[in-house]
């Protein structure tokens, strides 16, 4: 193998002379063919632009001699390259001061000799770092412009780097990105050039550059991932690791992207065909080869090793790589480690019960939702394990939170009005599919649809009708940035989600990280107020000198402290979800006041259970990471994550003190119908709520009506989406009524058409009834329906006004009393005003002291 040739440069050099005589016999065609007066245009613009085009190379010269005189006295040593200071071990410790990684620099350093080295090592690291490392003198020209540009027009100070630049960069130079150290680099490869030789050079890139972990050089590379010397490398292993200094961290197999080094390697083994190192048949033999490439096992003494590389990823992003690996740094972080022990203990062993419902891995998060700190990061059952990819944090790896979502849309709703009293029907529903879709029918996890449900219980018992209908109410929209704003990122209500999701979005139509998904239960344990999570606390260079020290990101409130404290006292409510899950499920912690939520997708793929206090919030997921099935048997919510989920609990809170939700000013407790949600009805039962001052209800037996003496229960909805001119909310009631007992299925008369504008008002004269004989007094009651204040309400006789009353109860009766004369049949009136400036009427006819008669 070559890296230069004679016969390359003297085609190089005839190329240059041929050019050069083109040059001299070359006449511009605009002169030789213009007029006279085109031809003293031309010659003035070329005139002008000769110069322009001297003085600039004067001036680039200049400023490169200048530059030069300026930093030449500030240039470290080229002779650095072979005596150079040991670097310091970077030190990651837990927040307690426990450490958890001991990044080596030097001392996983093994130098290796040129001749040791196999010829592909070499070809395969020029081929895809520099292919021209042999033809030029320390810099490439089109690297510099593409560098210049970037820096013009960009203001990125980045790219056109050579191997010996790069070599100056990791050597000689510190990591800060500016323009001044740019152009000390440029120099710098220049005199290396001219100290070394290109072999030299290559051998000190190959035994300084990082290939990821603490394998620096590519020897200690070797001994990490193939355990074995440099100089035994197989094509396939130096390919591999050819490509790796690029990205090490993300290139390496035992990263957070364990296959990535893949489609890399497969890029080097392309170049390397391109510049002729390999055949094409080679080529395809490689790529075949790479993907079945064994690495040695990863068992360097490491605690935490999912939060580890989660806290090396922050640290890359903004110091670098090598300053990183190399810098002697000390990073204190948010970890509990004693915590992060358990909550491993605890993942590893309860998944591995999990054999018979088909769950083959495991994940946990604990944050205080007080600062954000990441507590605990458990990324899989176990980091170690040889049977399957566990180096894969699934924390942050996109999966489908079933119906963990819902809070979500029932905030939305509150914030719209809603509350927990409201009533919603759990009834087999269908709604419009997408485009092109067919109808969507959301069926509950155990196929049983339960009738009327006010939202407390809708939402603590987890139904899927409900949550799709108050989607529907509230918009997909509204929901989305509900859930976004509260930390949950991937959900933000861009164009493309909108066209991606429907509403089935709030049942786990979307994908979301569980370290976002931990993050936005956290807002709502902290009253509504995000912060974004925190993985460190404090880094210290190899002085003690304090580079970063976290100040903990001021919370905004993104959702209302009332509808958070709404939601968590449901979510908190064991009564409220009992229908489901039993008054003695794993959603319980004794002695705690604790909010929790459960998610299953409907295709069994991913359980999960989140859940909080108001100092801890712990999140936790159970599936398969190649995203195969579940047994069903997991859709209960009390199997899979909720045991694992209760034990993080129990050991996350130990040791805090035990606190309740905080009740804002602006919440009250009210008693209410606990069948139609109104204020108390007679005989029905009764219960608390919680209610945003404001949205309290204001009449009574909202869902009774009378008729012919006889009591009905009428429910009646409005379709939002349907679109087409049909009710299918209310056909679904109705076929719902027609099989319970016939108290559900009143007359036509009484099923109103249901209130599709919250300023709209209507009135509904309870009694007298309609067309019969009245007792004298006449005693008359009327339900009044709007979303808005009710202002007055007036009582007719006859056509004249008889009595009126003020204010916004929503049920308002009169008494009248004719006289003896007035026998006879007469017109009763009830007319309504609300705030809104609307008004609404209703009629009867009634005989008094005469029986009635057609």
């Amino acid at each position: 193998m070559k890296f230069s040739s004679s016969l390359g440069k003297r085609r190089f050099k005839s190329r240059v002379q041929k050019v050069k005589s083109r040059n001299q016999d070359y006449a511009h065609p605009f002169v030789r063919e213009s007029n006279f007066e085109g031809r003293k245009f031309w010659i003035r613009f070329f005139g002008l632009f000769t110069t322009a085009v001297f003085f600039t190379l004067i001036a680039g010269i200049l400023f490169t001699i200048f530059s030069f005189v300026i930093f030449a006295k500030d240039f470290p040593s080229p002779r650095k390259l072979t005596a150079r200071d040991s670097s310091l071990s970077t030190k990651i410790y837990d927040r307690n001061g426990k450490l958890l990684y001991d990044i080596f620099g030097d001392k996983n350093r093994a130098l290796v000799k040129w001749d040791e080295l196999p010829p592909y090592v070499k070809g395969a690291t020029i081929a895809i770092e520099d292919k021209d490392f042999y033809k030029h003198k320390g810099f490439s020209p089109i690297g510099i412009v593409r560098a210049a540009l970037s820096i013009l027009f960009f203001r990125d100070i980045q790219g056109g780097s050579t191997i010996t630049q790069q070599v100056v960069k990791n050597t000689l130079l510190s990591p800060e990105q500016t323009l001044t150290r740019k152009l000390k680099e440029f120099f710098l490869a220049v005199q290396v050039e001219r100290k070394y030789t290109k072999d030299e050079i290559l051998q000190i890139y190959l035994n300084e550059v990082p290939y990821g972990g603490t394998a620096w050089g590519i020897e200690a590379a070797s001994q990490t991932y193939f355990s074995k010397e440099a100089k035994d490398l197989s094509l396939p292993e130096a390919v591999i690791l050819a490509g790796m200094p690029q990205r090490p961290s993300y290139y390496s197999p035992y990263g957070t992207n364990p296959e990535a080094y893949i489609g890399r390697a497969q890029d080097v083994a392309r170049r390397m065909r391109e510049d002729d190192y390999i055949t094409r048949d080679q080529e395809e033999e490689l790529k075949e080869e790479i993907a079945d490439v064994k690495f040695s096992p990863n068992d360097q003494g490491i605690s935490a090793p999912h939060f580890v590389f989660y806290v090396r990823g922050l640290l890359n992003e903004k110091y670098g790589e090598k300053f990183v690996e190399q810098g002697g740094l000390n990073v204190r972080t948010t970890l509990d480690l004693e915590l992060q022990d358990k909550a491993q203990e605890i993942v590893s062993e309860e998944v591995g019960k999990l054999t018979e419902f088909k769950v083959g891995n495991g994940a946990a998060v604990v944050l205080d939702p007080t600062n954000g700190e990441v507590l605990s990061m458990v990324g899989s059952k176990d980091y170690f394990a040889k049977d399957y990819d566990g180096q894969v944090n699934v924390t942050m790896s996109l999966r489908q939170p079933g119906s963990a979502l819902k809070p979500f849309t029932y905030v939305t709703g509150f914030k719209a009005g809603y509350t927990g009293a409201t009533v919603i029907m759990d009834v087999l529903t269908e709604f419009p599919g997408g485009e092109g879709q067919p109808p969507y029918k959301p069926v509950n996890y155990d196929g049983k649809y339960r009738g009327p449900q006010q939202v407390r219980f809708a939402l603590g018992n987890s139904l899927n009708v409900p949550a799709v209908k108050m989607t529907a109410l509230v918009g997909i929209k509204n929901m989305l940035r509900t859930a976004y704003d509260a930390g949950l990122k991937s959900l933000e209500p861009t164009e493309e989600n909108l066209k991606r999701f429907g509403l089935s979005v709030t049942l786990g139509g979307g994908e979301v990280r569980l370290l976002d998904l931990t993050s936005g239960y956290a807002t709502l344990a902290n009253s509504g107020k995000y912060i974004e999570p925190v993985a460190i606390l404090e880094v210290r260079d190899r002085q003690g000198k304090v580079l970063d020290e976290t100040e903990h990101k001021k919370a905004k409130q993104v959702i209302g402290e009332e509808e958070a404290f709404l939601v968590s006292h449901i979510l908190s409510d064991n009564n409220a979800r009992s229908i489901v899950f039993g008054p003695s499920s794993f959603l319980n912690v004794p002695g705690r006041t604790v909010a929790v939520k459960t998610g299953t997708t409907d295709d069994k793929r991913d359980n999960w259970a989140v859940g909080y206090t108001p100092n801890v919030v712990v999140g936790v997921w159970v599936g398969n990471n190649d995203n195969s099935v579940m047994n069903p048997a997991i859709a209960s919510g009390v199997t899979g994550a909720t045991p694992i989920w209760n034990k993080i609990m129990r050991e996350a809170v130990k040791d805090k003190p035990r606190l309740d939700f905080n009740k804002p000013e602006n919440v009250t407790a009210l008693e209410i119908d606990a069948v139609g949600g109104g204020l108390p009805c007679r005989d029905h039962p009764k219960r608390s709520e919680y209610f945003k001052k404001g949205t309290e209800p204001t009449r009574d037996c909202l869902v009774e009506k009378t008729l012919d003496g006889r009591e009905y229960f009428v429910f009646l909805e409005f379709d939002p989406v349907s679109g087409d001119g049909r009710n299918r909310w209310q056909e679904a009631i109705d076929e719902w009524a027609k099989t319970q007992d016939s108290k559900y299925q009143p007359p036509s008369e009484l099923k109103r058409e249901p209130t599709k504008n919250p300023e709209d008002i209507s009135v509904h004269i309870r009694k007298p009834d309609n067309a019969k004989e009245a007792p004298n007094p006449l005693e008359v009651e009327a339900d009044i329906e709007t979303g808005k204040k009710i202002t007055k309400a007036e009582f007719y006789i006859d056509g004249t006004l008889r009595d009126t009353k003020s204010g916004s109860n929503s049920n308002v009766k009169f008494t009248y009393n004719f006289a003896a004369a007035n026998k006879g049949k007469h017109k009763v009136k009830v007319k309504a005003y609300n705030e809104a400036g609307r008004n609404s009427e209703s009629e009867v006819t009634v005989s008094i002291g005469e029986s009635w008669t057609d």
